[in-house]
This record gives C-alpha cells, sequence and structure tokens, in this order.
C-alpha cells in the first residue's frame, strides 16, 4: 500500500509544479521590458503592474511545491535504494 501511495504523492506533486511553472511562463509571456515615460501610457503601465504582481504571488508557491516535488523524489529513491539493499540480504 505505500508503494502506490508514494507514487501518487509524487505524480500529483509533479503535476502541480508543471501547472504552476506553465501558469507563470503564460503570465511572463505577458510581460513587457519597458519603459513608460509618458502618461498616456497609463493604462498599459497598470496592466504591466498587475502581471508583476500576479508573477511575484506565484513564486513562492511554486518554489515550494518543487521543494515539496524534491523531497518527494528522494524520498522514491531512497526507498528503492533501502528495498534494494534488502533484496540482496
Amino acid at each position: 500500500m505505500l508503494v502506490p501511495t508514494m507514487w501518487i504523492v509524487w505524480a500529483v506533486l509533479a503535476v502541480i509544479v508543471a501547472g504552476l511553472h506553465f501558469y507563470k511562463s503564460g503570465l511572463e509571456r505577458d510581460e513587457d521590458d519597458q519603459l513608460f515615460l509618458d502618461d498616456s501610457f497609463n493604462h498599459m503601465k497598470d496592466a504591466q503592474a498587475a502581471i508583476v504582481a500576479k508573477v511575484h504571488r506565484i513564486e513562492p508557491v511554486e518554489r515550494a511545491a518543487l521543494w515539496l516535488a524534491g523531497a518527494a523524489t528522494l524520498f522514491v529513491i531512497g526507498y528503492y535504494i533501502v528495498d534494494f539493499v534488502h533484496q540482496l540480504q
């Protein structure tokens, strides 16, 4: 029962990391690196500020999900190393 649960948890974390990455990439694709000097472009400046705010809100969640997925990966590898060592005995 441990092995299927372990793989399901790992897969869910991997899907979450991938989803967050694709969402953040989509946001960053719409982000422009330009300087707005004229007041007539305030609407564009506000739109870019909103995109940057969304990206900054997603980054800590993405980082935490990446760390959890990494820990789950190490757990899976460790489990199979321990299982391999027990089979050799």
